[in-house]
């Protein structure tokens, strides 16, 4: 049984050693003494998104049957497991999302988040919306480290034009902070553990560059403090402690393996493994991040819109955007269903990160929602309607699960309300033709 200690362990706390500092996971001796004794604590939900490009092919995504009577469809399958925890949506439209002529893509991905209608320009003038994430970060991030994390597996600068008169800000970002301010986005996994996990205001910077340049483990500086916090907890905040410094120690080790891979053999960033490796370093950094309480809000690109990356891994040589404008070919649709599985496959590694992590009577997934979905429907279409939708996880109770909905056409600004009164955010209506709530009972 946990000892019940006089004070409770703040939330915010931190594992600290020379020149380092490392935010402690949710444990139980952070809870009130009563809230302890009773087993339970407070409400909790982290929102997520997961941007993938090009659409999908729709005919191996959409699910049979409605309700809790749906077969699990090809696409879909790399995260079969977690049926019982997600919904499959279809039906939502984001019609603001729709560009000025053409630039679908640009259009779709300013959209995938503001639910907003771009100003159609390829100069500074950029003007958009803020996005569900930054509306939500708002008003609850306060309460973690960061109000939120905004990450992507690709960069590219916002300047200048990327899809027919449309510039690059709308094409690189889904986190808008507002009207014509993107929100940063962090590509670089060993910048980001950095920023989560590195030395912060007020550590000695001369004591934490020697540590990096001697390639210590962040573990290694913080371990007298480790053994005094374990002395003070139970057998299950020591289990939980010791399962998240183990995360720590893998994601250090990845990232010191593909930097030194970069470093030894002249690999260009670009390189469809290393690419592969960006996803899934930062996909563990956003596991961590949220099971340390270091923020309750992240979105994560999986690609640039409209990206034309081909995939040597899967046997496949022509561009992803290229391949989206199957034609009706069966060749490529075989091809998109692969990169699409994969992309599934992607995400799957975030459910099972999240729902690996032992909250205390339920996991970070069933705290969580997350939001997954492409800024069109089908590549060759081009359309913004009967979009393919994914929410996983629970929102700490809140939401029903293990079913295949059929929104019938409502706006996706209604469904971008529902995950901000998940998230304890005051909003009544988003996006450009938002009526209010999606009712997800």
């Amino acid at each position: 049984m946990l000892p019940l200690l006089k004070t409770p362990i703040s939330r915010r706390a931190f594992l600290r050693g020379t020149g380092a500092a490392l935010s402690l996971p949710f444990l139980e001796a952070m809870l009130p003494r009563a809230a302890r004794a009773q087993g339970a604590g407070g409400a909790r939900c982290n929102v997520l998104a997961f941007y993938v490009p090009n659409g999908m092919h729709m005919p191996a995504w959409t699910p049979a049957g409605l309700g809790r009577d749906w077969a699990m469809s090809p696409i879909l399958t790399p995260i079969a497991a977690f049926r019982d925890k997600i919904n499959v949506i279809s039906g939502l439209n984001n019609n603001p999302a729709r560009p000025d002529g053409p630039g679908d893509h640009a259009g779709g991905t300013s959209g995938f988040l503001t639910a907003a209608h771009a100003f159609k320009t390829d100069g500074a003038n950029i003007r958009l919306g803020v996005s569900i994430d930054q509306a939500i970060a708002q008003q609850v991030g306060g309460q973690s480290r960061f109000s939120s994390l905004v990450l992507g597996a690709e960069g590219g600068g916002n300047a200048g034009g990327c899809d027919s008169g449309y510039s690059c800000a709308y094409s690189r970002n889904i986190s808008w902070v507002g009207e014509s301010q993107p929100a940063a986005k962090e590509t670089n996994p060993a910048t980001l553990f950095d920023r989560l996990f590195g030395t912060p205001a007020g550590v000695d910077p001369v004591a934490a560059e020697r540590r990096r340049r001697g390639r210590r483990s962040i573990l290694d500086v913080v371990q007298g403090d480790v053994a005094r916090l374990e002395a003070r907890l139970g057998a299950a905040d020591r289990r939980k402690l010791d399962q998240y410094l183990t995360g720590v120690r893998e994601v250090e080790r990845q990232i010191d393996l593909a930097e030194n891979q970069r470093c030894d053999a002249g690999v260009r960033p670009e390189r469809p493994e290393i690419y592969v490796q960006t996803i899934e370093q930062l996909i563990d950094l956003t596991v961590l991040a949220l099971q340390c309480n270091q923020t309750q809000v992240v979105t994560f690109m999986l690609a640039n819109a409209g990206s034309n990356r081909s995939f040597p891994f899967l046997d496949i040589a022509e561009g992803h955007h290229q391949l989206s404008h199957h034609q009706g070919n069966p060749d490529n649709h075989a091809k998109l269903q692969r990169i699409n599985t994969w992309e599934l496959g992607m995400f799957q590694r975030l459910l099972a990160g999240l729902d690996a992590v032992d909250r205390g009577g339920q996991t970070l997934l069933d705290e969580s929602v997350v939001f997954f979905s492409s800024e069109i429907e089908d590549g060759n279409a081009h359309r913004h309607t009967n979009l393919p939708v994914v929410l996983a996880g629970g929102a700490s109770g809140q939401l029903a699960t293990g079913r295949h909905l059929d929104a019938a056409g409502a706006p996706m600004g209604n469904l971008f309300t529902t995950l901000g009164q998940l998230a304890g955010a005051d909003i009544a209506q988003f996006g450009d033709d938002g009526t209010g709530a999606l009712d997800l009972s």
